[in-house]
Formats: structure tokens, sequence, C-alpha cells
């Protein structure tokens, strides 16, 4: 593998090269993603060997970023080595393009194979042209996914319903989406939920099918379910919470038959974190970098639904 040194050096003579065409400029960016992956990937899979040394049994001591935003590769190469998968199978659905996510790390070290949906057609058709889409058993779909198509578009997949992961980031009405999943058993589920909602209510945003997290609140922290409530659906399916990522956005599920001796079942109130990324905005659409409990005040007396019952009131 060339050094990074040398890598930018050539960085450097091409740029002044390509500045005098578009095209050698688009192919020239297309060549740097590529080589930035490459570093990337090579460094993942040091960081993978250095990780399967580790005895912890928190899943946030497992993490590491190659291609996920918050750590999720290094706790899926945990959570993969130590639950039994029967087929290297990965649904994952609000992707945008992919280039960041929670499976690419798993179809190019692994060679999983996987289906992915995002609501933007140009998301999907930038993945498609990407370098690494050819390479590997990946299908792409741009759909919109609400809990009435969610079973007919996974279908399209082909996967035994036996998959290995069902990954769930679409901002919204996430609950109703996962609770309308009847086709699949994911022996890995991963959800985000939102931690302005706290560590105890089992809340979440009121079922709509047209749901937009940038257009139903200024501040961009409304949105999804608590922690407690993605936890009570996964409990009613067979499924046990194993920790949180340290951002304090994703849960991490296992299968109730599947978890051995190597995990530890914990509830919401110890699995939560308030996030550590500080994305509200005001209503100008500034930021307004509030953290831990103080988003609460934001988003107060928005309507949440409580998800046993189905009673909405304000939050």
């Amino acid at each position: 593998m060339r050094s990074p040194f040398a890598l930018f050096g050539k960085l450097k003579q091409a740029v002044t090269a390509a500045a005098r065409s578009d095209q050698r400029f688009a192919d020239l960016t297309a060549h740097v993603d590529r080589r930035l992956d490459d570093l990337r990937f090579n460094q993942g899979l040091m960081l993978a060997a250095l990780n399967e040394r580790r005895e912890s049994r928190s899943l946030q001591d497992f993490e590491f970023t190659v291609f996920s935003q918050w750590g999720e590769d290094g706790i899926l190469q945990f959570l993969t080595r130590v639950v039994p998968i029967k087929h290297r199978t990965f649904l994952e659905f609000g992707v945008e393009d992919f280039m960041e996510s929670n499976c690419r790390f798993l179809l190019m070290k692994d060679h999983w194979q996987g289906f992915v949906i995002d609501g933007s057609p140009d998301h999907i058709a930038r993945l498609k042209a990407s370098h690494f889409y050819w390479k590997h058993q990946l299908t792409a779909v741009d759909a919109f996914v609400t809990k009435d198509n969610v079973n007919a578009l996974l279908a399209r997949s082909g996967f035994d319903e036996d998959v290995g992961i069902l990954s769930i980031d679409i901002d919204g009405v996430d609950y109703f989406v996962l609770e309308a999943i009847t086709a699949f058993r994911p022996r890995i589920l991963i959800c985000e939920y939102n931690a302005a909602f706290g560590p105890t209510r089992r809340i979440s945003v009121p079922y709509d099918a047209n749901f937009q997290r940038t257009k139903a609140h200024a501040s961009n922290l409304y949105w999804g379910a608590s922690l407690a409530a993605m936890t009570h659906l996964a409990a009613s399916r067979g499924y046990a919470l194993v920790g949180t990522n340290s951002a304090g956005n994703n849960a991490f599920f296992v299968r109730d038959d599947l978890l051995g001796d190597r995990l530890d079942v914990v509830t919401p109130e110890q699995a939560h974190a308030w996030s550590t990324f500080r994305e509200g905005r005001d209503a100008q659409g500034n930021f307004t970098f509030l953290s831990g409990e103080a988003q609460l005040a934001v988003i107060r007396g928005m309507p949440v639904v409580q998800v046993e019952t189905g009673v909405v009131e304000p939050f």
C-alpha cells in the first residue's frame, strides 16, 4: 500500500492539473475517494484484529469507526463474533448514499450480502455509481419507507427470514416501521433512539406516513422514539437490549435464543446515554449547541404517543 504521504503528494500535483477540466476534477475526486477508503479500510483491519483481544462485556469498549458514524463498526465486529450468524445478510434503511453506514464495513471486510433503502433517488444513484457498489453483493433501492410498505420493500431482498442484521435509521417514525416488520427475524437488531426523550418514558412521535424530521420541528430534535419504547417493542418480539453506543443514538438488541455467555442484558435506564453530538437548531436554522437534558425544553409540549396505550399527550 502506498504511504499516505506519497498519496497526498500525488494529490497536490493532480489538483493543479485537474483545475483545467471539470471532468478531470471529477475523475480526481473519485480517485481520492477510493484511496481514502483504502486507508480507512486497512486501518479498520488493524482495529478489528486488536479488538479480538479485548475481554470487556461493554459494547462501548469495542467501538471504532471505519465507515460508520459513531463507532458501530467496532461494535458489530464484536457482536457478529459472539452471536452465531447463519446467513451473512443485512437489511439497512435510512442509509443516504451508504458512504457512512452501520453495515458497510461488514460488506467489504467480511463479505456480507446487503439490501439497503433510502428515500432519495439522488442518494441511491450516487451509491450505485460508487467505486465499491459493483464489487460487492449489495442491492440498493430508492423508496420512502412506511409501515404500510416496509414488508413488501424488504421482501425484494430475497433474503431468508433469519437475516443476520436489521438496522433502522429513518429519523422519524422508526418505532411504527419496526412494529410493522413481520417477515424477518434478524439475529442482531440496531435501532436509532432519540436521547432527548429521556431514559424512562416509553414514547414516540405519533405515526405520520409522511413524517420528515426537518419539517416536524425547527429544532431538528423532535423525531423517533425513546430507548425505553424501542426496548419495549424489541422485548415483545423476543429481543434483549445488550447496549448502546457512547454517542447516545444507537441501541443494539440480540435475539433471546442467541445471547450466549458473552453478552449482558441491560435496562434502558442502565444503557441510556445523552447524545454527545449537538445538532439542535433555532428557527433560523442555526446550531444552538444544546446538549443533555437542555434539549428537552426545546421540544416541550410537542405531541408524543405512549406506545403501550396509544394515548397522545404533550411531551
